[in-house]
Formats: C-alpha cells, structure tokens, sequence
C-alpha cells in the first residue's frame, strides 16, 4: 500500500501535512488542499487555540494520546506539519483513509 502524499514516514512516528483553516463551523476534514490535507478547524487563530484544537481532534481521531501529537512546524501559519509519535505511517494512513479524510 502506498502512502498518500501528505504522510511521511519518521523514526519512531510519522509527519502529516496539513492546510488548517481556523474558524469554521465545525471542525472536520475537508479533503485535500493541494498536497496537504485539509482540515477546518472551529477555532480562532489566537493564543494557539487553534493549533491546540487541531491537536485534540487528531488525537481522538487517530486513538492515541494528546502527546503523541505536536506541531512540528508552522504554528502560526495555516501550512502545518504535524508529529505522530509511537504510530507508523500506514497505520495513521489507514485510520485517516477509513476514516474518510
């Protein structure tokens, strides 16, 4: 099974990019945005509060711990990359794929 091109692989994890867009209605994915995924975010953009919901949502969308998951770059851009910790790459991808991201 080949990777989607938002997934790399890491030692020890693996990285996401995402394109975020903060205040949504909701917070979902929305498909793909070029090569990132893209996901709404209801949150603002202010004081990290829109990072630390996107954070959250990839935890319990994913299973794993709240500190499994970080942004690794772009914490105050809408082009992030974000750090799964403890979680191969083919394993998140298939959770994001079931999960119809």
């Amino acid at each position: 099974m080949g990777l989607p091109s938002y997934v790399v692989s890491e030692p020890g994890g693996c990285l996401l990019t995402i394109k975020a867009q903060p205040r949504a209605r909701s917070t979902a994915f929305a498909g793909m945005h070029g090569g990132a995924l893209k996901i709404r975010i209801a949150s603002p953009p202010v004081d990290g509060a829109a990072n630390e919901a996107l954070v959250e949502f990839l935890a319990d969308f994913l299973g794993c711990g709240r500190r499994q998951v970080s942004v690794a770059r772009g914490a105050t851009s809408p082009h992030k990359v974000v750090r799964i910790v403890g979680m191969d790459a083919t394993t998140v991808a298939a959770r994001l794929g079931a999960g119809g991201a």
